[in-house]
């Protein structure tokens, strides 16, 4: 550890975190332009259809969906604060524990909820739901991880589906035509 509490190769970690955060928003930039590759080629043509119109968030809209999205919601929002909070303090102390496996229930909630969404795909999973089995499948390996003393395993895990399983997805809620979309923007 060093002399202000934090763990040693956590500067070396940010860096691998920002590359990994670099790398899911470019692969998800490249998984929409080869889906839709008329986004990009006719973006004004496109951003014209778009109903664009910023306000004040109507929570009526959240009061009004079903309760899996609810859930969902909730669930998302309680692992995103825990995960900024975890990010920033000192790894491996008790409170970190007691969080992380907060973090994991609320993460492990967001993806299993997700599952059950699919009204936007018309009853089908959307590429969304790719990250949603992630970590599903990630989190009891990096649970395993660190309970094997592999830290960096763990500390890459959880990094990576707090980028891609819960900021990129994140993103992806904000798509038009999506809950959060009519909420803020829409």
């Amino acid at each position: 550890m060093a002399s202000e509490g934090k763990s040693i190769s956590q500067g070396a970690e940010r860096w691998a975190s920002l590359r990994n955060a670099a790398f899911g928003v470019g692969a998800a930039v490249l998984i929409v332009a080869v889906a839709s590759p008329k986004l990009f080629t006719d973006f004004a043509g496109y951003a014209a259809r778009i109903p664009f119109h910023p306000h004040a968030p109507d929570l009526s809209r959240i009061a009004e969906a079903p309760a899996v999205i609810r859930l969902h919601l909730v669930s998302a929002l309680t692992a995103l604060a825990i995960g900024i909070a975890l990010m920033m303090r000192v790894k491996g102390t008790g409170l970190h524990k007691l969080l992380g496996w907060t973090w994991v229930l609320a993460m492990g909630s967001t993806a299993v909820s997700s599952l059950f969404i699919r009204e936007i795909n018309h009853g089908a999973f959307s590429f969304i739901h790719l990250l949603s089995g992630w970590t599903i499948v990630g989190l009891p390996g990096a649970v395993y991880a660190v309970k094997r003393g592999r830290v960096a395993a763990h500390r890459r895990a959880m990094t990576g589906m707090f980028t891609g399983g819960l900021l990129l997805a994140g993103l992806f809620a904000f798509i038009p035509g999506r809950l959060l979309w009519t909420v803020f923007l829409g």
